[in-house]
């Protein structure tokens, strides 16, 4: 039983409207369809894949979260946690270096030695660190 893709990833986040604006507004993602779940959060697509699952935290009300996810501190999220990092695969660097630039949003550039791999790190509202590559295009 080999796996056969990646699928997504879910971020757990008190800053709802501003990690998906971040992912919808700097990243390009379409905010699309996403199961009626009694917790609030949005679905973020690349193509036709929901690959970020944003998972609202309501702390006035968080039974729904509860019920479906688990109980977790919000007190210890933040960041990348044990995940050191996510990845994406993207083209057209300086349109994105410029939207940053535009956005006074902080990244950092690498070339990746003996690659023909460009990469832009930044890291969304939670501190989530996000890794954009760029093949080719260095």
């Amino acid at each position: 039983m080999p796996l056969t893709e990646f699928h997504h990833c879910s971020i757990r986040t008190a800053k709802l409207k501003e990690t998906r604006d971040f992912f919808v507004d700097i990243l390009g993602m379409d905010d699309g369809d996403r199961p009626p779940f009694d917790f609030p959060g949005h679905w973020l697509y690349v193509g036709e894949n929901p690959v970020v699952h944003l998972i609202g935290i309501d702390p006035d009300d968080p039974e729904g979260l509860v019920d479906y996810l688990g109980d977790q501190d919000v007190g210890s999220l933040g960041g990348s946690g044990a995940v050191d990092h996510i990845a994406f695969n993207s083209t057209d660097p300086a349109a994105l270096i410029a939207l940053l630039k535009e956005n006074n949003v902080p990244f950092r550039q690498r070339k990746v030695p003996d690659m023909d791999l460009f990469q832009i790190f930044l890291e969304d509202p939670n501190g989530v660190t996000l890794e954009i590559n760029y093949f080719g295009e260095g």
